[in-house]
């Protein structure tokens, strides 16, 4: 197998010189250039398929020139690094592309693990990008994340359906993201510029949705001081978002059934019709089939709204769409939070990627928050997730596994699974080597030896050297 083609772009010949004869010792074709602008030029001449740049440069900085290199060759996986780092320059780096960002000095064997990381990552993108089917209006989606092949299904549908003004029944779990898929839906009509009006079904009370929806008429009722238009007048020309829609109740299905028929509406004590024109997209976590069947939900009010039904997976049955779902989480409360954690090592990655996710994606965006706010900085390593989802997996559940359709490296989970087992036997004798050891049915200086070729705690002085 051809080796990975990596070309440095620094001027600091030193630097540069020093990392790119780590890189030929360790395979890789290397290439080198003084500055961005070198850089550039020498892309356009050889087919890279990794640049690792430094920040400060002449001529073009390492910010323009990932920009530049983006726009140029998107599928080029690029890692910065600088001895001025701060959380100003990591955020507009990872923004403007760039895979992952280094503070000098830098650990080569640390270059190397995100070295290899990245080719992984280019790697995956180029097997979805060959089944990728052509997506207009991407950019109109980005709020969705997913390159598995149920996420791009999902945007043909929503393209497809965005330009009727047919109504929408959006099914699915709860946390799988369907207000989302109903926003991007109206994003993407005519009726973009309007009004994208979202209501909750299930968390007004009985007595007052049907004033909510309809709106009501000065004296209607005890506390109706004023007229007041409800959210489908709200709506119109634009969209009302109907969510958990299968908790509505059986007289105000009635009346949503007569807008969805005459479009047209009879606020609370009005003695006249208003004209609407409302899209509606509804969206529920129940099945409407068997509400249908027990008589709880009307069958023609059903059929009304599920001219269109879209279907969202849940969370584990696109697992591979989990690390982007963390990635771009990460970016997000790095942000918003003012943290510094960089990723989550691959062990814990490997981890969360075989949990089911029952919470689906707002359980993981939760958990990548409470991550982000805790830890502050670095990597998330194993030991720093709760217990509920360090016990999944566990030593005598292999019914649990499964074997992912793009194949597994056996190798590296028997080698993770066997640092899990050691930190586990470590953390249960608190840090004393000789008792983890004789958990484990090893020799001590077996178990010291591992530690050692592993880098596991080996620097950690809350460890007993017993």
């Amino acid at each position: 197998m051809e080796s990975a083609r990596i070309l440095i772009a620094d001027d600091d010949k030193k630097t540069r010189d020093f990392v790119a004869a780590f890189l030929s010792y360790k395979g890789y074709q290397v290439f080198q250039a003084g500055d961005g602008q070198d850089a550039l030029e020498k892309i356009e001449l050889n087919d890279v398929q990794m640049v690792i740049t430094d920040i400060m440069m002449p001529r073009i900085n390492g910010l323009e020139f990932i920009k530049k290199l983006k726009a140029m060759r998107p599928e080029i996986v690029t890692i910065a690094y600088s001895a001025f780092a701060n959380y100003e320059m990591t955020a507009n780096l990872l923004k403007a592309g760039a895979f992952f960002f280094l503070e000098k000095p830098f650990n080569l064997e640390e270059l190397e693990t995100h070295v290899k990381r990245g080719l992984e990552h280019q790697t995956l993108q180029r097997q979805s990008f060959k089944a990728k089917p052509c997506i207009k209006n991407r950019s109109l989606l980005n709020h969705i994340i997913g390159e598995s092949e149920k996420m791009l299904s999902l945007f043909e549908m929503i393209e497809k359906v965005a330009g009727s003004d047919s109504t929408v029944l959006i099914q699915g779990e709860s946390g799988t993201g369907k207000e989302l898929v109903a926003k991007a839906i109206h994003d993407l009509s005519n009726r973009a510029t309007k009004n994208f009006v979202p209501v909750n079904c299930a968390a007004i009370p009985d007595d007052l949705l049907e004033s909510e929806l309809f709106g009501h008429v000065k004296g209607s009722f005890t506390g109706a001081v004023a007229t007041r238009i409800g959210r489908f007048e709200m709506a119109d020309r634009g969209t009302l978002f109907l969510d958990e829609i299968g908790d509505m109740k059986p007289n105000l299905q009635v009346k949503l059934l007569r807008v969805l028929q005459n479009k047209e509406l009879e606020p609370v004590g009005a003695a006249r019709t208003k004209k609407v024109d409302v899209r509606i997209i509804a969206a529920t976590n129940q099945n409407l089939e068997h509400l249908v069947a027990s008589k709880i939900f009307r069958e023609d009010l059903y059929y009304r709204l599920s001219v269109i039904p879209i279907m969202l997976p849940p969370l584990r049955e696109r697992k591979s769409d989990v690390p982007l779902l963390i990635n771009n989480f990460l970016e997000k409360f790095n942000k918003n939070k003012q943290r510094k954690v960089q990723s989550f090592d691959k062990s814990t990655m490997d981890i969360l990627c075989n949990y089911d996710w029952p919470g689906n994606v707002r359980e993981l965006e939760n958990l990548v928050e409470r991550m982000v706010i805790i830890k502050g900085s670095g990597t998330i390593l194993f030991n720093d997730l709760p217990e509920k989802y360090r016990g999944i997996k566990s030593a005598g559940k292999s019914e649990q596994l499964t074997l992912p359709d793009s194949g597994f490296c056996l190798n590296s989970a028997v080698e993770d699974f066997e640092n899990r087992l050691i930190l586990q036997a470590l953390e249960k004798t608190g840090g004393n080597k000789k008792e983890a050891a004789n958990l484990l049915n090893l020799k001590r200086t077996t178990l010291i030896e591992k530690l050692k070729k592993k880098k596991l705690l080996f620097n950690d002085a809350s460890f007993s050297s017993s």
